[in-house]
Formats: structure tokens, C-alpha cells, sequence
């Protein structure tokens, strides 16, 4: 009986080995599996306007710059004021990148192209007036798009004029930062 347990127990072990070599030399399973580049992100819209070839709204891809946008618009007219615009800064999706036009520019001088208005420096002498501008005024402003020019319109015909300049924070979408861009560029003088 023990020689049958032995041979039992050899059997078993020549069949288990011949198991393992069969797995072991066979050849793989199902297919390979094939790594895939990283999805391409999708373009970020950006609207150009001001003193450029083409205004207008662009597609491009993300992480791209200013220079990039401007590019994209036909590139600067000579009538632009290139010293203002940061060209390596990054542009988001859905910004606006304004190319003001030299402050000589006048509309009669750029023949063919929608008006302008000047360059607005905390040096000009004349600032905007938020209680009579108009929208395009408004718009000329940094970081004021058309949106947030016909919020303060209708801000302060529900409202009254505004007392203080600080008062134009009250309109939806301007906080904190866009009041430290505009505070040297407007004021709340009365007209008679």
C-alpha cells in the first residue's frame, strides 16, 4: 500500500510539473494592450479687438500667449500702442485682448476701420465720466467688456448718478481687482 501511495503521489507531481511547463510555454493570452497619447485638449476661444489687421474671435490652443491672439488677428496696425500689452502673457478661454490704438490716433486718421478712442493713461487729462458715458466709453476701460459696460449703464439708470467712484463696485462684475485697474481713469463729475 505504500508503494501505491508513492506512486500515486509521482504521478501527481509528474502532473502538476507538466502543468506548470504547459502554462509556462504557452503563449500569452488575448491581445497587447496599446497605450494611447493623452487627449488634445480642446481650443480656447479668445476675441481680439482694438488696433489689430482682423478683429474678431479666434480659436487657439491652450497655453497660448497674447502674441499668440495678436498673430492670429493679422498682427498689430501701425496705429497700435504695442508698449502697453504684455505679449507673454497667457490668454484663457473666452478673454478679450484689447490692442489700444497710439493716443494720436483719431478716427478720421484710420480710414475704413470702426471708431476709436484714445489710449486711456492715468496721465490723460481727460477721464470718463461713469454717470454720462456711453458704452463704447466704458468699454475702453480696462478689464469693462460690452456686458459689464451695459451693467454699469443700467446700474445707474435704476440707481441715480454715482456719488463716488467707489460706487461703480456695486455693479455685478466688478470687484475689487478691476477697481484698482479703473480708479485712476474715471470720475463722478456732475455735467450741467
Amino acid at each position: 500500500m505504500k508503494d501505491l501511495w508513492k506512486a500515486v503521489f509521482y504521478v501527481l507531481c509528474g502532473l502538476l510539473g507538466a502543468a506548470i511547463i504547459l502554462v509556462a510555454s504557452s503563449p500569452p493570452r488575448g491581445g497587447a494592450i496599446t497605450l494611447l497619447p493623452p487627449p488634445t485638449p480642446e481650443p480656447i476661444q479668445v476675441h481680439v479687438t482694438g488696433a489689430v489687421v482682423r478683429p474678431g474671435l479666434y480659436s487657439l490652443p491652450t497655453k497660448s500667449r497674447v502674441q499668440d491672439a495678436i498673430l492670429a488677428a493679422g498682427g498689430l496696425l501701425p496705429e497700435a500702442y504695442s508698449q502697453t500689452i504684455n505679449l507673454a502673457a497667457f490668454v484663457e478661454d473666452g478673454a478679450r485682448v484689447l490692442v489700444p490704438y497710439q493716443p494720436t490716433a483719431t478716427p478720421q486718421a484710420i480710414v475704413g476701420r470702426a471708431p476709436v478712442t484714445e489710449l486711456l493713461t492715468p496721465e490723460s487729462s481727460q477721464l470718463i465720466n461713469i454717470n454720462t458715458a456711453s458704452q463704447s466709453e466704458l468699454e475702453s476701460l480696462p478689464q469693462i467688456g460690452p456686458v459689464t459696460a451695459v451693467k454699469i449703464i443700467e446700474y445707474r439708470e435704476t440707481h441715480g448718478p454715482f456719488s463716488t467712484i467707489d460706487e461703480i463696485q456695486n455693479v455685478s462684475g466688478i470687484g475689487p481687482k478691476t477697481f484698482e485697474k479703473i480708479k485712476d481713469l474715471i470720475t463722478v463729475e456732475v455735467t450741467p
